[in-house]
């Protein structure tokens, strides 16, 4: 079997012609040529170049012929008989007895007219016979219907006969070419066993088609899926194709995805199949809801070949049938306990709120001329009761992934304006507070009605409220993005761009985002000032922030000498540990007293005077 062959999965495969034409994948096919004679492999070529087609091997020494085989897995063989050394009987004899050549069409080169010679090669496994010299018009002939028989052959012995999807054997050699080169790629490779009995439950109950009907729109749905365009970018690095899928069984598929991420993106992964295939079909009258199971296995830590991970991921599998409200199981038990620590956080986290386990902590921004606080940046923590204080990492993604953000993320806003609104009545200062925007928060559309109410509940100026938005939330839907910012600086708002450098943003769009500051990305200040491309880059970034009017702070300054490198290069301001890391309300409340005390008086908005 061709390399090649995987490559042509497209759905659907129905009605596929193997018919020679000007775009036929015939034409692509690899040829073989076995031929001591050098003349004769080169006029079997020029043949064979006038009708198209485009991909030779050629060997002149028989004796290598059959590694070559094993080598460039030909479509088909043009064998000559009578060849000094090794004969062309030995060859075939060879490839009819190994496993990867045993199915390859041989058309047999021969200049020998008697029957005992065809005879022989006839029971040695030739397909077909060519009498030399070679007629072109015959030649053109025989190679096409060898291509077209080894076409439908390798559907037949590589392809599922009701979806057209690879079968078992595709999948695994699949597999195996991708564990060879997983680190070209790097991140996880997880292989995943999806099983939905239904196919089965429906093959008893209404019949062989409707039972297959239900496996193709299986099909059509998981292969939409696997093959959306940001679909991998979203969980992978690296990757330039699409997951493989394959159905493995009557109530089973076999997907592989290559450069995942991390742990989560697969369960992420894994999930999304679920909810595809939970969407309901109707057959002929009778709405079905399919119930499914998904088993992971993850290169190289659960096997190192296809088929010791299909029987780790099936066995996962097996285990999740067995447990109730479980339709997710990675093969390892360690990736398990933190999976069902997950699904347990994110049911807790639905009454974390009501039950008064949110918290807002603050990290000052500093002023780099004048040393003083500017503002605030307010950073959410869940107090779990029994995992103590919780950073945004281990629960955000829950509340994204549960629909819950909106409600988090909303607390925290309210929060902050308030915390904000009282410090300024407790004649501390009237502080700009900084909240994180998810891209679930913005793009729900409503976010300017939300900021527009905290800011009448909580008594906060508008312009003391900052929104932080990352740089590739805001480039997921320009004109969306651009439109409700619009709106919220409508309000007196102020808006940031978090994380800049990091993201994809183009130049052309960011000049028409109404931004009033941005903050330089932490992994750019990290080797400040001794990293001379890192100064440059930060250097760019600070120009670029002030033409276009904009603040620029920059996040993680752990370090004196970070602060003396940024001042140099004109930074307006900072935050990180250097001044403080982010702490409670009554904490914060307590460096605003010190510094009002230091220097002897309340600040009242000395941020917008920084960049004035």
């Amino acid at each position: 079997m061709n390399q090649d062959v995987w490559a042509d999965t497209q759905m659907p495969f129905e009605g596929d012609s193997p018919a020679v034409g000007p775009r036929s994948p015939l034409l692509n096919a690899k040829v073989m040529m076995v031929d001591d004679e050098p003349l004769m492999t080169d006029l079997v070529q020029a043949l064979l170049e006038d009708e198209g087609y485009v991909n030779f091997v050629v060997c002149n020494d028989p004796r290598e012929a059959l590694a070559l085989m094993q080598a460039e897995e030909p479509s088909v063989l043009l064998l000559d008989l009578m060849m000094p050394k090794v004969s062309g009987f030995d060859v075939l004899e060879a490839v009819r007895g190994n496993r990867l050549t045993r199915y390859t069409p041989v058309i047999v080169l021969t200049a020998a007219s008697g029957a005992e010679a065809k005879l022989r090669a006839l029971r040695l496994g030739a397909t077909d016979f060519l009498s030399k010299p070679v007629d072109g018009s015959e030649l053109v002939l025989r190679v096409r219907n060898a291509l077209a028989f080894s076409h439908y052959n390798n559907r037949l012995r590589h392809f599922d006969t009701v979806t057209g999807l690879p079968n078992p054997i595709l999948f695994d050699r699949g597999v195996d070419e991708v564990l060879r080169n997983r680190d070209l790629v790097g991140g996880l490779v997880a292989l995943m066993s999806l099983h939905v009995p239904d196919c089965q439950a429906l093959r008893e109950s209404l019949g062989q088609a409707p039972a297959d009907e239900f496996v193709k729109i299986l099909s059509r749905r998981l292969y939409r899926l696997t093959h959306a365009d940001d679909l991998m970018p979203t969980f992978a690095t690296g990757v330039d194709r699409a997951p493989r899928l394959a159905r493995l069984g009557p109530d089973k598929f076999g997907l592989l995805f290559e450069g995942v991420a991390d742990v989560e993106a697969v369960e992420s992964l894994a999930k999304l199949l679920l909810e595809v295939v939970a969407e309901p079909v109707n057959l002929g009258g009778h709405e079905v809801a399919a119930h499914a199971w998904v088993g992971i296995a993850l290169a190289p830590a659960d096997g190192h070949t296809a088929a010791v991970l299909r029987k780790s991921a099936d066995l996962a599998v097996t285990h999740a049938r067995q447990r109730e409200s479980i339709r997710c199981l990675f093969s390892s038990p360690e990736l398990n306990a933190r999976s069902l620590q997950r699904l347990r956080l994110g049911a807790e986290l639905r009454g974390a709120a009501e039950r008064g386990e949110l918290r807002v902590h603050y990290q000052p921004k500093i002023c780099i001329e004048s040393g003083r606080m500017v503002g605030v940046e307010a950073l959410a923590r869940w107090q779990h009761p029994e995992f103590g204080l919780m950073a945004p990492a281990r629960f955000i993604s829950l509340a994204e992934e549960l629909g819950l953000i909106n409600v988090v993320g909303e607390w925290v806003m309210a929060q902050a304006c308030r915390d904000a609104a009282h410090w300024a009545t407790a004649g501390l200062g009237a502080l700009t507070v900084s909240v994180n925007i998810s891209k679930v928060q913005l793009l729900a559309g409503d976010l300017p009605a939300v900021v527009s109410r905290i800011m009448a509940s909580s008594g906060l100026p508008p312009h003391q409220l900052e929104l932080e938005l990352t740089e590739s939330l805001l480039m997921d839907d320009v004109d969306v993005s651009r439109r409700l910012m619009a709106e919220i600086k409508a309000l007196g708002v102020s808006l940031s761009i978090d994380d800049f450098g990091t993201g994809y943003s183009s130049l052309a769009y960011l000049k028409s985002f109404p931004l009033d500051e941005l903050k330089v990305d932490k992994s750019f200040v990290d080797d400040l000032p001794g990293s001379a491309s890192d100064v440059a880059l930060v250097h760019t970034i600070i120009d670029l922030g002030h033409r276009l009017g904009m603040t620029v702070i920059a996040e993680g300054v752990e370090t004196a000498g970070q602060l003396a490198c940024l001042k140099q290069l004109g930074c307006d301001s900072y935050q990180g540990f250097l001044y403080s890391k982010a702490v409670p309300a009554p904490d914060f409340m307590a460096l605003l007293s010190e510094e009002n005390a230091r220097f002897g008086g309340a600040n009242e908005g000395l941020r917008r005077a920084t960049s004035a």
